[in-house]
């Protein structure tokens, strides 16, 4: 099993956010994380990703328990984190974006610029000159250039104009194709389903729903995933 989260109880202070949550990935799975705003999504990502501690549970990756890892040391062991918000190195080119974390494997620039050839053509422009399309096009290079194991996408493609979610969505599937683990996060129902394996939905910090796209019926959507 590539990632086995058991248990996860994580704070923010005094306030508890997560409440056991279980969630497991197998090698080249693609796991839609799902669930209303406040939910736990984020939270579950960072206690993963060890940004935010968690007091309880256990979270094991590639058969390795984290939970006394810092979050570079989580990142070496191959989980590439692309956050809510892209937060590209502004004062950085588009260039310097993606060989600032850069690891040996497979993707290379010349790949990246194959997956988003807009990247290329803006290859020594400052990140804070892009467009929020090219921004999360930058991050999910920056991220796929570590070689993770383990791809997290977080808002996918939040707040994006459709042809650039269009073009976010294409490159998500090529990555599937291509056996990428990918844990994703995004309200683009649609898109989303048609690229997930499995859902997990999460209501109030808990697991509620688990299955696949094929099971997740309009009761259920309107249950916990409805506005």
């Amino acid at each position: 099993m590539l990632l086995e989260i058991d248990g996860l109880q994580s704070f923010y202070g005094r306030s508890q956010a997560l409440f056991g949550i279980h969630l497991d990935m197998a090698e080249g799975e693609v796991v839609a994380l799902m669930g209303r705003n406040g939910m736990g999504k984020t939270t579950t990502i960072k206690s993963l990703c060890r940004i935010l501690p968690y007091r309880n549970g256990s979270i094991r990756f590639c058969g390795q328990d984290i939970a006394g890892l810092r979050p570079h040391r989580v990142a070496r062991l191959g989980i590439g984190l692309v956050p809510e918000g892209r937060r590209c190195f502004s004062n950085l080119t588009v260039h310097e974006n993606l060989v600032v974390a850069a690891r040996p494997g497979l993707w290379t620039l010349e790949r990246i610029n194959a997956l988003f050839p807009r990247l290329k053509e803006r290859h020594g422009q400052y990140a804070n000159t892009l467009s929020g399309g090219e921004q999360q096009m930058l991050a999910v290079g920056r991220a796929l250039m570590t070689n993770p194991k383990l791809l997290i996408l977080d808002e996918a493609t939040e707040g994006l104009a459709p042809v650039i979610r269009q073009e976010i969505w294409s490159a998500v599937r090529a990555l599937k194709d291509e056996g990428q683990s990918i844990l994703i996060v995004d309200k683009t129902l649609k898109e989303l389903l048609k690229v997930a394996d499995r859902c997990v939905i999460l209501e109030r910090g808990q697991n509620v729903w688990l299955g696949t796209p094929a099971e997740l019926s309009a009761e259920i959507q309107d249950r916990y995933l409805g506005v």
